[in-house]
């Protein structure tokens, strides 16, 4: 006698037949996520440059091999005429490829540093005012509030004026004015998923606050974060770029911003010392935005199960 597949299931019928129909395995959410995601072929697209950009700023400077502070040219040869130079050279001779490829790697470590910072304290507020409700709920989303009706750019810029233009504290400053959006979304989703119905048996079972905040009810509340948490990295960036322009920056470190805030004097004899890094900041904006809308696709159960 032989077993029957693992895959195959019984049915009986209205004869007394005996039908096999195969089971359908159940897939792993992150594959059911992946293949959503594959959907959106912007998204793939914008994914696949986006590597391209942080392979460039992981290893483009050691491969290129021109430091972007060292005068190499005469100033403002324009990119084409000299074939060591394909961006050209900026108002010091220096180099302008070399900086773009340098300068995408603090751009983007800005940017990835000051989403975790408001990722961390958005986060912290959100769950604790959607958990707890009440005197605590009103409380920090009023402070919440408080930030968010002051104008970012220039409450940044104080910070940085205040504290000095290190890339630490401009981090925290782009990071601390941006938490307000990543707040208000985790305070509505704990909001709802409190009343759930595994929520309440967690607590009726005894789990502890800390336990239901971060083990239980987070892990429920990420794909919105997770797309938020996504966007910060392009605002941040655009963050540091627009405070670099005001020259509020490390002048020891090159970034895109930086590239733009020291040439934008020469704007109209050399346009290409502020264009070339201002399409960097971009594109690569661009496709942060792309691959967000894509993971909310991607991770928006509704639509995953169309």
């Amino acid at each position: 006698m032989t077993e029957k597949p693992n895959d195959l299931d019984t049915v009986p019928t209205q004869d007394g037949l005996i039908l096999e129909e195969p089971i359908e395995k159940a897939r792993h959410p992150f594959m059911e996520a992946w293949d959503m995601f594959r959907r959106n072929h912007a998204a793939l697209v914008a994914l696949m440059i986006l590597v391209l950009i942080i392979l460039g700023a992981v290893f483009g400077p050691s491969l290129y091999g021109r430091d972007p502070f060292d005068m190499v040219w005469a100033p403002f040869t324009p990119p084409g005429q000299n074939t060591d130079f394909l961006f050209g050279t900026d108002y010091l001779g220096r180099d302008l490829l070399a900086m773009i490829i340098s300068g995408a790697r603090v751009s983007i470590i800005i940017g990835l540093a000051a989403a975790f910072v408001s990722v961390f304290i958005g986060v912290t507020i959100g769950a604790l005012a959607g958990y707890y409700r009440g005197w605590v709920e009103e409380v920090l989303m009023r402070f919440t509030e408080f930030f968010r009706v002051l104008p970012t750019l220039l409450f940044s810029m104080v910070i940085v004026a205040l504290f000095g233009a290190s890339l630490p504290m401009i981090t925290f400053a782009i990071g601390i004015v941006s938490g307000t959006a990543v707040a208000r979304i985790t305070r509505a989703e704990f909001l709802r998923i409190r009343e759930l119905e595994y929520v309440t048996a967690s607590r009726a079972s005894g789990a502890r606050d800390l336990k239901l905040i971060f083990s239980v009810i987070l892990p429920n509340a990420l794909p919105p974060i997770i797309v938020q948490s996504a966007l910060m990295v392009g605002s941040a960036i655009l963050f540091e770029a627009g405070l670099s322009f005001l020259g509020l920056t490390d002048p020891n470190v090159v970034s895109w911003g930086q590239i733009i805030g020291s040439n934008r004097t020469y704007f109209l004899d050399a346009s290409y010392t502020v264009t070339l890094p201002g399409v960097a900041i971009f594109v690569t904006i661009l496709c942060i935005s792309l691959v967000g809308d894509g993971l909310n696709d991607a991770l928006n159960p509704k639509l995953r199960s169309r």
